[in-house]
């Protein structure tokens, strides 16, 4: 996975540039999430979830402007307030977070998303839709990692760096849903222009 945090890294400072001639809204919040790497979108997603204490998916206006202010985005009141007018189609006061995210999500081709969900479905070795450690010890060898090797780490903190990967900084819990696993990589491709190369990123890291 080392070619993913090279992209990381490009990405991250491709967004930093990009933000400063950025206007709109939702384009703002986008790089600002991607600022942060691959997994900056899911972080977002998981400081909302962790708000919504009814588990009802959604949020109004103050719980919206907590988990900004959570995630340390950088956003005027009246910047998020005309953010969440948009998502507020009906006009309750409340967002339906998933719909949310969804649209923060850099836009994906078919072909790639389906790339993505072939990898998914071969790391869910249970079908459970939850990829979890026990998934993983199939599908990756964790004794090849140089930090296994050295005996610094065991096979299963090995697998749990793995899933970190995925998993958001904020709430980590070592499993890793389809959402999380799309939003991740909706973050990877948005620093890969073509989908012939990005296709054959994901076929050669999880030899599909």
């Amino acid at each position: 996975m080392a070619g993913t945090a090279r992209h990381d890294r490009e990405m991250a400072i491709q967004a930093k540039k990009s933000l400063s001639q950025a206007t709109d809204p939702i384009e703002k919040l986008r790089l600002q999430c991607l600022a942060r790497g691959s997994a900056g979108i899911k972080g977002l997603g998981r400081a909302f979830r962790i708000m919504d204490d009814d588990n009802s998916r959604t949020i109004d206006f103050k719980e919206f402007m907590k988990g900004l202010n959570d995630y340390a985005v950088v956003m005027e009141k009246d910047e998020a307030q005309e953010l969440f007018n948009r998502f507020d189609r009906d006009g309750n006061g409340t967002i339906d977070f998933n719909e949310f995210l969804l649209t923060l999500r850099p836009p994906m081709s078919t072909a790639r998303k389906e790339v993505i969900m072939q990898a998914f479905r071969k790391l869910d070795k249970t079908g459970d839709g939850v990829i979890t450690i026990e998934d993983l010890r199939g599908v990756y060898n964790g004794k090849h990692h140089p930090k296994y090797q050295n005996g610094e780490w065991t096979e299963e903190q090995v697998f749990r760096k793995f899933l970190d990967n995925f998993d958001s900084p904020y709430d980590k819990d070592g499993l890793v849903t389809k959402e999380e696993f799309l939003e991740y990589y909706s973050g990877v491709s948005a620093s890969i222009d073509s989908d012939v190369y990005f296709i054959l990123m994901m076929t050669n890291s999880w030899n599909l």
